[in-house]
């Protein structure tokens, strides 16, 4: 069985991704979605203890999915949200993936858009420069905004609720810096000729990662010959994960990895 690992991204639990475990199960993969590090098992104890995953960087992140990846039978398919996409962009660059689908991913280096709305979505985090190594939480509002803003306010209210917990603050300054340092953890190996299919997908609603961050994220591949395909969900939002039409979207990476013969 193909294994299949979930990356979660900034401020929604491992948890998340259940349905999707449950339809990647039944088409025959090996699935799991293994928390960020010091992330606990559950959404109440992670809410509870938010001082686990304080100070932990984007290379924290990806050398703790390396590991992860070293214990499996074979390479995975990585399958990333948000920081998620970005986590997955950085391995399958490393050629510890077999392909990655990164979802809304947070932009790499070399991405220079960054429309209003990202900036508003970052917001909780960057009014305190002290966040850099805090663990940040959202408020419903701004779960709203950043999140919920393609769906109705009641579904977005039920999923904060069920899915958020604090997030650490490091990688979005990690982010934010990316371009101004020539060794930023947010560097991809976009120039990689052996690496697997890449499939990045956006939600044309997005707030926190605009289509025009996913567009300039797919010209970064352009020296690779290696496939990198892009597909647009125009009346998505960052939710599009784990909201009423998650289906939809899985249904669309499951498509495409049998393109890939994956």
């Amino acid at each position: 069985m193909t294994p299949v690992l979930f990356i979660h991204g900034l401020w929604l639990h491992s948890t998340s991704w259940q349905p999707w475990l449950g339809l990647f199960g039944e088409q025959g993969y090996q699935v799991s979605a293994p928390g960020w590090p010091g992330e606990l098992d559950t959404v109440e104890a992670a809410r509870a203890t938010p001082e686990g995953v304080a100070g932990h960087g984007i290379d924290d992140v990806v050398e703790h999915y390396a590991a992860i990846i070293a214990e499996l039978p074979e390479l995975p398919i990585l399958i990333g949200h948000s920081f998620g996409g970005m986590v997955a962009q950085k391995l399958l660059g490393q050629d510890r993936a077999r392909a990655a689908i990164a979802i809304d991913a947070a932009q790499i280096k070399g991405v220079l858009p960054l429309p209003l709305s990202a900036l508003r979505s970052t917001t909780p985090v960057f009014k305190n420069p002290a966040n850099r190594n805090r663990a940040v939480s959202l408020t419903s509002e701004e779960f709203r905004y950043a999140f919920g803003n393609a769906i109705p306010a009641e579904e977005s209210d039920e999923l904060y609720e069920r899915w958020t917990v604090p997030a650490p603050g490091k990688p979005l300054f990690e982010a934010a810096a990316a371009n101004f340092n020539p060794h930023s953890a947010a560097k991809v190996d976009t120039a990689n000729e052996a690496r697997g299919p890449l499939l990045l997908i956006t939600g044309g609603k997005d707030h926190t990662v605009p289509e025009a961050v996913t567009r300039a994220t797919l010209k970064q591949y352009r020296h690779s010959d290696a496939v990198t395909d892009f597909l647009e969900f125009p009346d998505r939002g960052h939710s599009l994960v784990v909201d009423h039409g998650w289906r939809e979207v899985a249904d669309a990476c499951l498509s495409w990895l049998k393109s890939q013969e994956l």
